[in-house]
């Protein structure tokens, strides 16, 4: 347990830096938008690249692996796009405030459960986590991107969809990373090291930017989603990983490590996709620190009923 705690406290820090920073005034709102883009436009979809390029797959089991991760993140988004009639009548949620509750369930904090795998399995628990980024980055974005086009409040004709998805920096460089990986080329060494000087920096700017974002204030406000969204994330998710486990028939470190891909906070740059897409940004901030807090306490509990805690 106190490796995992260990691995979320200097998450939380660094969101906690962004807030003081911004409530100084040392940079003006027009410094933080871009720090905003550059993580956006840059960093990330840097970070993508390389993770991706990088990622080694083979085997059976894997097959049976990424069945799991496909089953359990098409069957909450699928869900979440079923309820949103009755969350929009009886909580009156809002087309870009269900945005943010679907990144929210379905997106994940893959570098964090990279550390905590790294450190709890090693090796042989970060190629897992390497397998999973592979498999799950590219549809999340897709679906994400997809939804946040059409339930932002910008343009939503289809038309303007198939635009922001042709021309979305994510979903570009999954496809990258992707072809990469898949034709052999992989990265050439000097790129390589540009890319991870780079992609290093995305993590920190972005949580900052996060933490820049928050009005914790309105926590209060959004208590009853922020509520809804954390249980869904922290333990909605990883019972359908679970569930999928099950279905697919693997068990042992997979199994963990699949239930440890759920039950990991939403990703950082939920937050950078809301504010450049018209989601509810502020909504989407307050929900990606309640999970990380609340995550130091699930996640040794997830790790626990998937039957290998190893803490």
């Amino acid at each position: 347990m106190l490796s995992i705690i260990n691995a979320l406290i200097p998450v939380f820090l660094i969101i906690t830096l962004g807030a003081v920073l911004q409530r100084t005034r040392l940079f003006e709102e027009a410094a933080w938008r871009g720090f905003e883009n550059i993580c956006y436009f840059v960093l990330f979809p840097i970070l993508l690249v390389k993770t991706l390029a990088g990622a080694q797959l083979g085997s059976a089991e894997v097959l049976r692996f990424s069945g799991v991760l496909l089953f359990a993140i098409s069957l909450m988004s699928g869900l979440m796009l079923l309820a949103f009639p009755l969350l929009n009548r009886y909580l009156h949620v809002s087309r870009p405030a269900f945005t943010s509750l679907l990144q929210g369930a379905t997106r994940w904090h893959g570098f964090l459960a990279l550390s905590i795998a790294g450190l709890l399995y090693g090796d042989e628990g970060v190629t897992f986590i390497a397998i999973t980024m592979a498999v799950i980055i590219p549809p999340l974005n897709i679906i994400n991107v997809t939804v946040l086009a059409r339930f932002g409040s910008g343009d939503n004709s289809l038309r303007s969809v198939l635009r922001k998805l042709a021309r979305n920096p994510f979903i570009i460089a999954c496809l990258v990373g992707a072809l990469l990986n898949l034709s052999g080329l992989g990265l050439p060494a000097p790129l390589y090291q540009v890319f991870d000087i780079l992609g290093g920096g995305a993590l920190g700017l972005g949580l900052l930017i996060v933490g820049a974002g928050l009005r914790l204030g309105e926590v209060r406000n959004h208590r009853l989603l922020v509520g809804f969204g954390a249980l869904l994330r922290l333990l909605g998710m990883p019972l359908l990983m679970f569930l999928g486990a099950r279905l697919f028939g693997i068990s042992g470190l997979p199994l963990v490590i699949a239930v440890l891909s759920g039950a990991v906070p939403t990703a950082a740059s939920s937050y950078v996709l809301a504010r450049q897409m018209g989601g509810d940004a502020t909504l989407m901030a307050n929900l990606i620190t309640v999970q990380v807090v609340l995550a130091v306490f699930t996640l040794p509990l997830m790790i626990w009923l998937a039957g290998a805690a190893r803490l």
